[in-house]
């Protein structure tokens, strides 16, 4: 690890960090369709001012970092639009949506992370395609990612330690600082049945800022944050409000207020990052944003008391 990464480690092991929350199901709650293959990159190609006011929305809210819309803008998924020669353009657009969107909200300093996705779908990792696939497609999309200036890579929603590793590595070659994320279970396993302490030794040697669970409905970090906790880096939980129901709410929903209540015990877990993923809306990030300023300022009374 180099010096100035250790550096940063450091600062996220000891400063807590807000995260965004969903872009892809606030982007449909705002009536912008998100369908298949493209998921949100159908909204750079149709609705990029969408996407420009969801980020607004969430810098202005008090998330310290937003995640910009590059979770397909990758090759090999937009090449099943037919639109593959078109990523670099596409993640360049989502990354200049997020600064503008930031700028937007007045906030002095919000960092616009890049996301990198499973190159198929998040939820099967028996698609994950073979090894010379993975490095080549994560490498091009890692290099538009470095090229559009995002702050970091966000590796979001990893099912398997392979294609985590793969990603990672390549954010790391592309001269990028990457956080890597997984989804899991209640059983702290991924949803490739690999523990997910073994997924984390599997990415370590390309020391990742952050290694975190995401995109699991928020009852069912709890398992995973020991895990996290020994794993030795700084950790992310952004977890989701379950699946969508018929009536329009969600399997786990939680108003904005409980929903802080809740990622404030990944705080207190020892979380350096938090925040929320799908159903969650800046309203939630807002309320969880208003707590953690409570917290500072109750911590700095008793740091003046002293």
């Amino acid at each position: 690890m180099a010096a100035h990464d250790i550096g940063a480690a450091q600062h996220f092991r000891e400063h807590a960090h807000l995260l965004d929350g969903a872009t892809g199901t606030e982007l449909e709650r705002r009536g912008v369709a998100c369908a298949l293959p493209l998921w949100t990159a159908h909204a750079l190609l149709h609705a990029p001012e969408s996407v420009r006011a969801v980020h607004r929305d969430y810098a202005a809210a008090g998330a310290d970092a937003i995640t910009a819309n590059t979770f397909r803008t990758q090759r090999h998924a937009l090449a099943h639009a037919g639109l593959g020669s078109r990523a670099a353009e596409l993640t360049a657009l989502a990354v200049q949506l997020a600064r503008e969107g930031a700028a937007d909200s007045g906030a002095q300093r919000t960092l616009v992370l890049g996301s990198a996705s499973p190159l198929e779908d998040c939820y099967a990792p028996e698609r994950v395609p073979d090894d010379a696939t993975l490095a080549r497609e994560h490498e091009a999309h890692a290099q538009n990612l470095a090229r559009a200036g995002v702050d970091a890579v966000l590796i979001e929603t990893m099912n398997s330690a392979r294609e985590a590793e793969a990603a990672l590595r390549a954010a790391r070659e592309a001269g990028c600082a990457a956080l890597v994320s997984f989804v899991c279970g209640a059983n702290a396993r991924l949803l490739s049945g690999e523990p997910l302490a073994e997924a984390i030794a599997r990415v370590a040697p390309f020391a990742p800022l952050a290694a975190g669970v995401n995109c699991a409905p928020w009852s069912e970090l709890a398992a995973c944050l020991p895990v996290l906790r020994s794993s030795g880096f700084a950790f992310a939980a952004y977890g989701n409000l379950g699946a969508p129901l018929a009536n329009g709410s969600r399997s786990h929903e939680l108003s904005p207020d409980a929903f802080a209540e809740q990622a404030l015990r990944w705080l207190a877990s020892g979380a350096s990052w938090v925040g929320g993923c799908c159903g969650t809306e800046p309203r939630h990030i807002a309320a969880l944003a208003q707590k953690l300023r409570n917290r500072r300022m109750r911590e700095a009374g008793r740091s003046a008391a002293r």
